[in-house]
Formats: C-alpha cells, sequence, structure tokens
C-alpha cells in the first residue's frame, strides 16, 4: 500500500465470492436465471417474459447513479471536482501571501497561508484516512482541497517572487508527468506489481528519513543552505535535483498504484462515494508531485 488514502478495504483485493452483487450490475442476476431454468424444466417461455429479458440485455450498462456503486468515469468527475476547489483556493492563498491583489512582492510575503494549508491539510487527511474506513464524509474531503488550495498557493507565490515564470513551468512539468503515466496505464503498458511496489516501499522509507534528517538540520541550524543537504553538490550537481528526479519517478508509480487501487475498487463494488476517496488520494499524490517539481525547478535556477 503506497497512498495511505487507499488504506480501505474497499481498496484491497478481495476474493470474488465475497463481493455482493447487485441491481443493475452487467451481467444476468441470478433471480432472472433462476426464472429461465425454470423455464427451461417445464418446457415452454412465456413470450412477454422473453421479450422483457431481451430489454434487459439491449438496455445500456446501469452506471454509478443507479447502482450507486463505484464507477472509474463516476470517480473522475469527483477528482476534478475537488481539483476545482483546489484551484479557486489557490488563488486566494497566492493573493493572501503577497498581501493583495496588487501581486508586488516588495512589501514581503505572508507564510501564513502555506503553514495553515500545509498544517491543517495534513491533520483533516489522517482524519479522513482513518475515519472512513467506517463512514466516508465528502464534507471533510472539500476541507482537504480547499487546504490545500491554500498551501499550493502559498508556496507558489513563495517561489514566483524568488524565480519569477517557475510557477508555470512546474504546472505543465506536473501536467506532463500525470498525462504521460495516465495515458501509459491506460493502454495498459505500465502496471504496478507486486516485485516494484516493494522497492517504492524501500525508497519511500529512505526519502522520508533523508527529508526529516535534513529538516532537522536546518531548524537546527546545522545546515545553513537554501536547500539544506539538497544544496550540496555531487559532481557538480546539486543533490536535490539527482533526489528529485527519483523522487519524481517515484510519485509517477504512485500515481499507477492510485488508479490501480480505484480500479480494484470499482471490481470490489464499492459504494458510490469511495469515489470521493479515490479523488482524494489522487489528489494527495499530484500535489506532491507538484511541490516536489517546483523545488527541483527553483534548486536548478537558484544554481
Amino acid at each position: 500500500m503506497s497512498n495511505f488514502a487507499f488504506n480501505n478495504p474497499a481498496f484491497q483485493k478481495q476474493d470474488p465470492r465475497n463481493v455482493a452483487t447487485y441491481p443493475g450490475a452487467p451481467g444476468p442476476q441470478p433471480g432472472v436465471q433462476g426464472a429461465q431454468a425454470a423455464s427451461f424444466q417445464h418446457g415452454a417461455v412465456d413470450a412477454a417474459t422473453n421479450a422483457r429479458l431481451e430489454g434487459m440485455y439491449a438496455a445500456p450498462p446501469a452506471g454509478a447513479i443507479e447502482t450507486d456503486r463505484m464507477s472509474v468515469e463516476d470517480t473522475v468527475w469527483k477528482t476534478a471536482g475537488l481539483f476545482a476547489i483546489l484551484v479557486v483556493t489557490a488563488a486566494v492563498g497566492w493573493v493572501w501571501t503577497l498581501g493583495g491583489t496588487n501581486f508586488d512582492p516588495r512589501g514581503g510575503v505572508s507564510l501564513l497561508p502555506m503553514i495553515v494549508g500545509a498544517l491543517g491539510g495534513f491533520v483533516l487527511a489522517m482524519v479522513i484516512t482513518f475515519t472512513s474506513r467506517k463512514k466516508v464524509r465528502p464534507a471533510l474531503i472539500f476541507g482537504y482541497a480547499a487546504l490545500e488550495g491554500l498551501f499550493v498557493g502559498g508556496i507558489s507565490a513563495f517561489f514566483e517572487v524568488l524565480y519569477p515564470g517557475i510557477v508555470l513551468q512546474a504546472t505543465l512539468a506536473t501536467l506532463a508527468v500525470v498525462g504521460v503515466t495516465l495515458a501509459l496505464f491506460a493502454s495498459g503498458k505500465i502496471r504496478a506489481s507486486k516485485k516494484m511496489t516493494k522497492v517504492f516501499m524501500i525508497a519511500m522509507i529512505g526519502y522520508l528519513v533523508f527529508s526529516l534528517l535534513n529538516l532537522v538540520l536546518m531548524w537546527t541550524g546545522i545546515n545553513q543552505n537554501a536547500f539544506g543537504l539538497r544544496s550540496v553538490e555531487v559532481m557538480g550537481i546539486p543533490l536535490g535535483i539527482i533526489i528529485g528526479v527519483l523522487v519524481v519517478f517515484m510519485a509517477a508509480y504512485s500515481l499507477v498504484l492510485d488508479f490501480d487501487q480505484i480500479q480494484q475498487g470499482v471490481r470490489n463494488g464499492a459504494p458510490r462515494v469511495y469515489g470521493w476517496v479515490g479523488g482524494f488520494g489522487i489528489m494527495v499524490t499530484v500535489v506532491w508531485l507538484y511541490v516536489e517539481i517546483l523545488r527541483i525547478i527553483a534548486i536548478a535556477r537558484s544554481n
């Protein structure tokens, strides 16, 4: 399990015999099969029943609304809605950070939106992760998207003041990585594997330890470089760029795992409301990817 957002039985592989059927699901229903078997056993099938059955099979497959079950399409729309909230509050965070609507940084910038968004988003993410095992509360996920928007808008404005044009570069790069990863996954050219997932988890633990150590060194003043250990050069290349490129690949693989687990939730017949959890998980990964790309470009330009 890579993304903590999907640490939920609804997205884990189950025995197909334990997955309940539901009205409107593709394929014939047990009741219909029983009726047909009984009719054939008696040697005659009512013409009206035949016509009704043919109409049922010819009808379009039931969607997420009719079945109240999770679907890929419904999850996509829910994810788009969450990102719409993020974009709106990111604009608020941007203006708040720069201290007004004139985007004039000469008066200084405020780090409050970034701090509020980061801390509030982390707390809500933990609450959503642990409570969604029993009940999914979309309102909490909306709140998370809004707080993540404040964080993204705040950190973007901060870096834009230091390195003009960096936000556009990071946004385009993020969209490119997400688009390529989605295209490769949809075409079946890339899939999650147990071996690769184990390697990913080891790399993720190592990266978390490195990030924590770097943060402690910067807070204590032992390392006073702008990006801490990331500013140290290895063969003329900042360590932050080398690690950052590896982390981008890790984030891309995390997206693959997210897509795979959403498909698993659909196969499990999870309730439709779990589409919000799927959108929440994708947002966690995409924001992580954006911040890492933003940092890579900042380190490269500062060098």
